[in-house]
Order: C-alpha cells, then structure tokens, then sequence
C-alpha cells in the first residue's frame, strides 16, 4: 500500500514543537477562527444554527422515553490547503563550516518561515470574515454613510445593534470584536465614545476600555499589513468590524462557533533539515495544513466601512 505525503515525511520533532507553540503578535484572525485539529484534508464543515443554542426540556418521567438531539450539521465542503515554504541557514553563518546548524539558528529559521506563513492564514480568515456574501440581511450593515469619523454616528449603538442581531438568530449574545486598525481609531476617537470615560480616564481609549462599554469579552485589532510585488500595501482587515460568538476555550469541532480553521493533526510541521551544496545552506521545510471555515454565520455581524 502506498503512503500519502504525510507518512512519508520525516519531521523534526524539536522544531514542529518550536512552530505549533508560534503566535505573531499582529495576527488576530484566531480569535474568530481558533484552531481545531482534523485527521483528513477534506470533508464537510460542521455547521451550526440556533437549535445548538436551543433549551431542551430535558427532564423526563419514571419509565419515559428520553429524547435525543443532535448538534451541528454537515454542510459545505472544506478542503485543507497546504502551504509550504522553506527556511534557510547559509553556511557562511555558521563558525564551522561542517557543523549542523544548533538550535537556535534553525529556530530563527522555522520562526521567519513561520511569520510568512502566518500572515497568509491571517489574509485567508480575513477574506473570508469581511464578505459581505457570506452574511444574510440581518446580520451585516454598511456604514459607509454613517463612518465613525463622523461624531454625528455612534459606535456604541451600532454594536449594539449588531449584539441584539446575533442574540435574536441564535440566543446568545457575541463575545469578541474584531477591529481593523482604521476602525478602532475612528472608535477610539469617536466623540460618543469618549463622552463615556470623561469622568473615569483622562488616558487614550484602549482596546479593554471599548469591551467593557460594549459588554464583549475581548476587543482585538488587526493591523497586518501585505505587500505585493510591486511593494503596494493592503490593510489586511481594511476598514471593517466583525462581532461574532467564539467560545473561549474552544478545542472541538463540535463546538457551536462562528467559524474555525481546520488544521491537520500534527500541523504545522518541519521536516527534518537537510544540506544544499548547490547554495551552500541549510534547509528547514516548513508545512502548514489548515482552512479557515465559517461554522455558525448566524453568530456573526460584518459592519463595513466604519472608520
């Protein structure tokens, strides 16, 4: 029988651990699609409505029938996508030129791989997070008439109506924002937002500052930037807010959330290093199994354009 790509690679186990512990500080899309092992690269999305919210009545008679219900349903179908780059050690930075890199030059080398491959994830869940096709009617506004530059508009209402939104589709209100960088300043800056800590702060309004008026566990900002080419810049996030429900501890699949990224067991990895005499480096590949899916849309609110 023959074996597939996984089982015929040889991982170094010291540095696979080096870039599953990896966390960029800038990269934020985790904290709408958190990371759940799969065991296969493709298969359907378990996806969840407001019967995963549902109150049952349980409670059942001596010699009655107990009723059963089921959480999340197979919807559409995910396939894993498998991003691959490669570290590299040239020999002339290494005092001996026959020795094996020690490390903490091969960590430094996973750990740069690693933010490339990072930022990638981060593009990916963002794009998938700001489509306005992936959300209903209800559960989406486009502020570019009503921007929170404009201390005419008011952030706190419009979070509060995108909380009452989710809690009416799904009986639970949401628990995390997350902010682009031109959003949180124009929140920040907001006259409205500022009239609530005159009286409290005389410091800058910080992320903390805006969940607690907007009663969410955690306000986060999402500040990558990517270049091209051609060296243009794109605001990963653009100038959009996302406010959804994620569990916080979440480790399942099954549990009910607004989206997560599936990622292979054991990813990401690094294969065991080797010598390349034609550029006279050490290489260190680098493999990341993973996708980001929406799991539970209804627990999600897109508010465009509102810095």
């Amino acid at each position: 029988m023959g074996m597939n790509n996984s089982q015929v690679r040889v991982i170094d186990p010291i540095l696979s651990n080096v870039v599953q512990g990896y966390k960029h500080a800038e990269h934020v899309g985790n904290a709408l699609f958190p990371r759940v092992p799969v065991g296969v690269s493709g298969g359907q999305v378990i996806e969840f409505g407001k019967e995963s919210f549902k109150l049952y009545a349980a409670r059942r008679v001596p010699g009655g029938p107990t009723k059963r219900v089921q959480f999340g349903y197979t919807g559409k179908p995910f396939a894993l996508v498998d991003d691959s780059l490669e570290g590299q050690v040239p020999r002339e930075h290494l005092r001996d030129a026959k020795a094996v890199p020690g490390i903490d030059l091969g960590t430094r080398a996973v750990n740069m791989v690693m933010s490339s491959l990072s930022l990638a994830l981060e593009n990916d869940q963002a794009a998938l997070a700001r489509d306005p096709n992936n959300y209903d009617a209800n559960h989406k506004v486009d502020l570019a008439a009503a921007k929170w530059t404009n201390d005419a508009n008011n952030p706190i209402t419009d979070i509060d109506a995108g909380r009452e939104a989710i809690r009416s589709s799904v009986g639970i209100y949401p628990n995390v924002i997350v902010l682009s960088a031109k959003a949180f300043n124009a929140a920040k800056n907001n006259a409205n937002v500022l009239n609530r800590f005159k009286y409290t702060s005389s410091d800058s309004v910080t992320a903390e500052m805006l969940a607690s008026i907007w009663n969410l566990q955690k306000v986060v900002v999402g500040v990558a930037i990517s270049f091209n080419d051609a060296g243009v810049s794109t605001d990963i996030w653009g100038n959009d807010a996302v406010l959804a429900y994620v569990p916080s501890m979440a480790s399942t699949l099954e549990e009910p959330s607004y989206g997560y990224t599936y990622t292979m067991d054991g990813n990401p990895l690094v294969e065991e290093p080797y010598y390349d005499k034609n550029c006279k480096s050490w290489i260190y590949p680098v493999g990341y199994e993973r996708v980001p899916v929406l799991s539970g849309i209804t627990s999600g609110f897109l508010l465009q354009n509102v810095g």
